[in-house]
């Protein structure tokens, strides 16, 4: 049974998706506060935590950024009544995988939590490769699909199912120029047509972890006015 950490401070809210969680056959522990939801996070192991912004103590911001910071790479799903695209965008550059605006229906957290569990536990169908091409080498660059992970230089590189998913999508189409709105629909899905932003986070994380100089990529490169391309660099 797969476990979930669900955080916020409104006691509704928590009885809300504790019910409805556990009616669909997950595992719930809880925390109502920032704190206790990074105690329980760092000593224990959760399939996916979903985690309010505005939290006392400790706001969801900062339980995100330490998590990261503790190499803690478990899918987290923030919910924040903030509309504001910054907050969203900032969420998601400090290591949120998803994040979903109060008021939420209950069908609406299963499945994108369920989209957040596929997409950590299993490399997508679309990337789906043989016995004999489980790995993948761009330059310094290794990506073993069998084993869902990325070196460089031999040391492994701790990126998030999403980073992963990014990467690996490019890794496909090698030297091709591709769309934000292609790298959109391709790795994000239907649900976020429009919201390019969420590309351009994930590509400068991508950068910080994988280019020896981000704000000089030789790997990821942007083709300005069309989108992205990944390429192997002559000399690294």
């Amino acid at each position: 049974m797969q476990k979930i950490l669900v955080v916020d401070d409104e006691p509704a809210i928590v009885t809300l998706l504790s019910y409805n969680l556990t009616q669909a056959n997950y595992d719930v522990e809880t925390a109502m506060n920032g704190n206790d939801a990074l105690a329980l996070a760092t000593s224990q192991t959760f399939d996916a935590i979903l985690l309010d912004l505005m939290l006392p103590g400790m706001d969801g911001v900062e339980v995100t950024r330490k998590l990261r910071q503790e190499r803690i790479a478990t899918p987290i799903i923030m919910i924040t009544a903030k509309t504001d695209e910054f907050d969203k965008v900032f969420g998601l550059e400090i290591g949120a995988d998803d994040y979903i605006t109060k008021p939420f229906s209950p069908r609406e957290v299963i499945a994108r939590l369920k989209a957040a569990l596929r997409r950590y536990q299993n490399v997508p169908e679309d990337f789906a490769t043989s016995l004999t091409s489980q790995m993948i080498q761009i330059g310094d660059i290794v990506i073993d699909t069998a084993k869902v992970t990325v070196r460089r230089r031999g040391e492994r590189v701790q990126l998030t199912p999403k980073e992963y998913e990014l990467l690996l999508y490019l890794a496909k189409r090698p030297h091709q120029v591709l769309k934000r709105d292609q790298l959109l629909e391709g790795v994000w899905g239907f649900d976020y047509a429009g919201q390019t932003r969420m590309v351009d986070v994930h590509m400068s994380h991508l950068r910080d972890k994988l280019e020896p100089d981000p704000k000089h990529p030789i790997y990821l490169k942007t083709v300005r006015g069309f989108g992205y391309r990944l390429e192997a660099p002559l000399h690294d």
